[in-house]
């Protein structure tokens, strides 16, 4: 599934995955047990550059590791519950957090803001404390709220550095190239969409217009499918019956983001993906914090890329989303400040 030398890789899309040069890299899961956190942790057993997995959640976490220590792949697993996350989190080097409650049918990202910002809140806490300089990945949902928690968390404890807490809006990118692929009876490994703005509904901008195969889809398909992009979610959990969520599918997200973070860190460069960061590009409308392009290094965020030239259509979205997104910034801060 991943890639172990340059000359046999072909494209990160292909599979979502790349290697470099392997060195010792531990990486922690908090919510391991969950829909997002099994699938997720399976596939970054199978990464070569991944050599420790430490696995914590409040109960079932060590069951999940058992479980995955037995694919024969060259890393160690350990799993850890409820009162033992100091020990969880000793020693990473990069944290990716799916923990909280699933979306239901008929429940918006906003609907699982104060059971999920409660956790996050929590869960930044042990982070400050134990692993304050590792690299974060925030998928809890809404993570246009949950960053910007964790980010306030982090200033309260005094180790806020925001070149190292990233919203992982990775399943957007993959959604936009899968559905493009589709219209265009393409291989989405040969597209790549750069998605940017935030992680939820109107927020979720698909830069379309400067991507090969999708700068000529217009009118009505062209509205459709920025629709199914931002809506992705919904698909899956009305599919689901009130099963479950988008799981699987952010399990792949989370860890082909995971294995660019590694690659970074193992100073590979020109490694860019789009994530949710405290970013300059539209501070001035009061959104501190925003998805585009940001080129990885070994401490995290190295250079946040502008928009490039927008579409009309793309100038549209983009005013729908800022007053939206700064609304879900204010809310996760609030959150943290009225505690």
């Amino acid at each position: 599934m991943f890639r172990t030398a340059a000359s046999r890789s072909t494209s990160l899309l292909s599979r979502g995955f790349a290697s470099s040069a392997r060195a010792e890299r531990k990486v922690a899961v908090l919510g391991a047990a969950g829909g997002i956190g099994q699938p997720m942790s399976l596939l970054l057993k199978t990464d070569p550059l991944v050599t420790g997995l430490s696995l914590y959640d409040v109960r079932g976490a060590p069951g999940v590791a058992a479980d995955i220590s037995h694919v024969n792949t060259h890393s160690s697993v350990k799993g850890f519950e409820k009162d033992d996350i100091k020990e969880a989190l000793t020693g990473a080097e990069i944290i990716l957090i799916p923990a909280g409650v699933p979306r239901k049918p008929g429940m918006t990202r906003d609907d699982l803001f104060n059971t999920n910002a409660s956790i996050v809140q929590t869960l930044a806490e042990a982070c400050a404390e134990y692993a304050p300089k590792a690299l974060v990945g925030i998928i809890s949902n809404p993570v246009n709220s949950t960053v910007p928690i964790f980010a306030e968390v982090y200033k309260q404890k005094g180790v806020f550095d925001p070149k190292r807490i990233f919203g992982i809006t990775t399943l957007d990118v993959v959604r936009a190239s899968r559905f493009l692929g589709e219209i265009k009876n393409a291989d989405p490994k040969d597209i790549q969409v750069t998605v940017v703005g935030g992680h939820s509904g109107v927020t979720i901008i698909p830069l379309l217009s400067q991507t090969k195969l999708g700068k000529d889809v217009k009118g009505e398909q062209y509205k459709a499918l920025v629709k199914r992009i931002q809506f992705g979610g919904d698909e899956v959990v009305q599919a689901k019956a009130g099963t479950g969520s988008a799981t699987l599918s952010m399990g792949f997200a989370g860890a082909r983001f995971a294995n660019s973070l590694i690659r970074a860190l193992n100073g590979e460069a020109g490694v860019v993906e789009p994530t949710f960061v405290k970013s300059p590009l539209f501070e001035k409308e009061g959104v501190e914090y925003f998805s585009s392009n940001v080129e990885l290094g070994p401490d995290g965020v190295k250079e946040i890329h502008g928009l490039g030239e927008l579409s009309a259509e793309e100038q549209e979205l983009l005013q729908a989303c800022i007053p939206e997104l700064a609304k879900n910034i204010k809310k996760g801060a609030d959150f943290v400040a009225a505690k």
